[in-house]
């Protein structure tokens, strides 16, 4: 008798360990993300931020947008090594897609930005993104168009042509951005079948191998319990001691020690989102890797210090594929016009 209720605690323990075993470290993206208190979300903002985001009138020489970019027609990005701004010129780190960044507890590779609306302000004043002197001279020349002048006084009132509310625009529209459904999402939902044999393979290789250290929650970069602006880095390269850092110049780029100055922080990066991944080639901030393949033996190795089998690499991939969501249709705004020749763009 003895042995008999042994035996039942053993199998029902044996039973919750392997439950445990197979709890997953992500879940299905939301619907909707997190929207600040302070910018709530209307359709009218939204379409205002839609129109700044596509207008070139905001850089300098009325050559670049925030979509120039970040093409919310393709993949979120714009699949360069380096992006291009004004006059051609290249930046020092890739692009990273603007998809589901809604859900990024911080903004850019060092995490300088706690905010879309502080990310927004960002790229206007830099010399080399869309080189605008100040914020004022943004609102200068966009307060030229009238159509402008009307929208902003309709989203947020008889003052509202400030730098401030065209950032919250912008990030307002930046938040309808997401691309739910995925086969991945429709799997952790009940639906089994929704991803291949050898992409619940690969899903088991990653969580076996220890990539969930670091890509894990909901938008495979943070945990969940990570709260808006606090940020979740990790030091990339781990492991230099491999062809890999050498080959790909890994150690040029400092991270977020760049930002703050901090040794400590020296070759800490935000954790990249694992979602669309299979659209936002090439890899790494300093887009040095092409294909996917190599970044995951890359990532194995210099991360983990792993070398990985043909097998578990393609069975990753078929993984990380699955991690595609449906992008929400783009159709493009219609800019307001400058029928009087008000604006002045600086070559």
């Amino acid at each position: 008798m003895r042995n008999w209720i042994w035996l039942l605690i053993f199998s029902q323990s044996l039973l919750a360990a392997q439950k445990a075993k197979l709890e997953l470290p992500w879940g299905a993206l939301p619907k909707n993300p997190p929207i600040p208190k302070d910018n709530p979300m209307t359709p009218e903002k939204i379409y205002l931020g839609r129109q700044l985001y596509m207008d070139p009138r905001l850089s300098k020489d009325g050559t670049v947008s925030c979509n120039s970019c970040h093409n919310v027609m393709a993949s979120g990005g714009d699949n360069r090594a380096f992006s291009a701004g004004i006059k051609g010129q290249l930046g020092g780190r890739s692009a990273p897609t603007v998809w589901n960044s809604a859900f990024h507890t911080v903004q850019f590779w060092d995490g300088r930005a706690a905010s879309l609306e502080d990310q927004a302000k960002g790229p206007l004043t830099n010399p080399i993104e869309m080189g605008m002197a100040s914020h004022d001279i943004v609102m200068e020349r966009i307060s030229k168009i009238p159509g402008y002048v009307s929208q902003f006084k309709k989203v947020f009132g008889e003052k509202g042509m400030r730098i401030d509310n065209l950032a919250k625009a912008i990030a307002a529209y930046e938040r309808t951005l997401i691309t739910p459904n995925s086969a991945f999402d429709r799997y952790v939902r009940g639906d089994k079948k929704a991803m291949s044999a050898q992409a619940i393979r690969g899903m088991n290789t990653v969580m076996e191998v220890g990539c969930v250290s670091c890509h894990t929650g909901k938008n495979f970069n943070a945990p969940d319990e990570i709260t808006m602006g606090e940020g979740f880095y990790q030091k990339f390269p781990t492991f230099t001691d491999n062809e890999y850092v050498k080959k790909y110049n890994f150690l040029e780029d400092k991270g977020r020690g760049s930002l703050t100055k901090d040794p400590n922080d020296d070759y800490f990066f935000r954790v990249p989102t694992w979602r669309n991944i299979a659209l936002t080639a090439p890899y790494f901030s300093n887009g040095s890797v092409k294909t996917l393949d190599e970044a995951v033996r890359v990532m194995a190795k210099i991360q983990l210090n792993k070398d990985l089998t043909v097998n578990q690499v393609s069975d990753i991939v078929e993984f990380l594929k699955a991690l595609t969501g449906e992008r929400p249709k783009q159709p493009m705004p219609e800019l307001p016009p400058d029928p009087a020749g008000e604006t002045t763009i600086d070559g």
